[in-house]
């Protein structure tokens, strides 16, 4: 399977990013993959090789390509707890120069890449991320409605601010389908409460869920915070999430609008291995 190192034209320069899609000579639905606030880094070519094995063209971008190419700070194998204040030190700098305004000039630039690969195949795109990267997603899909079916955040950042451009005052804007997969502890009750009755006024067509006994980060498996059943809860929503809303040339089919499960309650969704 290629992995093909690229650089996107942005308004503020080039962004280094990588692609990773299946070699069968076809074109492939396209997926933007926002990564954590640790950036780029092997764990997130896995996790972006993982589904592309399963038929989609995943564009990765290095979204800190402002202050140099990935890795844009040095990282260890392992993100020990020990070691993350010393890690953060160096990523919060990065996180407050990259604001909403150079997020979403960024995002039309990636999306107006990815749509444009020769991999990819004509319809509707989605937009998934990690930490940071979910916020980020939903920005994305809110700006680009027109192009986004399928928008998906995990452990995401805070979704729920009183920030006038907090992402769940997006939600109107929103036309793709969303799956939001919490960590425990990532919204207080209040916020939860706050984030779903965004959904419900919004009528977002949404599956939103606390994954039980997992942490902020949980995906990751380079950091303290990784919990193996808590990757296949996400690779199981995700994986039925863009099945339903790409692998039919953007086709939904019946979605209901949903809320935030509390960390006792699941939804049937099927097992994808």
């Amino acid at each position: 399977m290629p992995t093909k190192t690229l650089q996107i034209p942005t308004a503020d320069g080039q962004a280094d990013a990588f692609a990773i899609f299946p070699n069968r000579g076809e074109r492939y639905p396209g997926v933007l993959l926002y990564a954590d606030a640790f950036g780029v880094r092997p764990v997130l070519e896995e996790m972006a090789r993982e589904l592309a094995e399963h038929g989609y063209y995943v564009l990765v971008p290095n979204l800190f390509y402002r202050h140099g190419p990935a890795p844009v700070i040095e990282l260890p194998e392992h993100i020990g707890e020990g070691i993350r204040p010393a890690v953060f030190a160096q990523v919060m700098p990065l996180l407050e120069a990259h604001t909403t305004e150079r997020a979403l000039r960024d995002a039309d630039a990636y999306l107006r890449f990815l749509t444009t690969q020769p991999e990819v195949s004509a319809g509707p795109v989605a937009v998934i991320g990690y930490c940071m990267g979910g916020a980020l997603a939903i920005r994305t899909a809110a700006a680009h409605p027109e192009q986004v079916a399928a928008v998906a955040g995990f452990h995401p950042s805070p979704l729920v601010t009183e920030a006038p451009d907090s992402p769940h005052r997006l939600f109107p804007e929103l036309t793709a389908q969303v799956h939001l997969g919490l960590a425990e502890g990532d919204m207080s009750p209040e916020r939860i409460n706050r984030l779903n009755q965004a959904l419900d006024a919004a009528g977002v067509g949404c599956s939103a869920e606390i994954y039980p006994g997992t942490l902020h980060g949980f995906t990751m498996s380079d950091t303290d915070a990784f919990n193996p059943s808590g990757l296949q809860r996400h690779w199981d929503r995700l994986l039925h999430l863009l099945d339903r809303t790409l692998a039919n040339g953007g086709d939904p089919g019946v979605s209901s609008q949903g809320r935030c499960l509390t960390s006792g309650e699941q939804s049937a969704l099927p097992r994808y291995e």
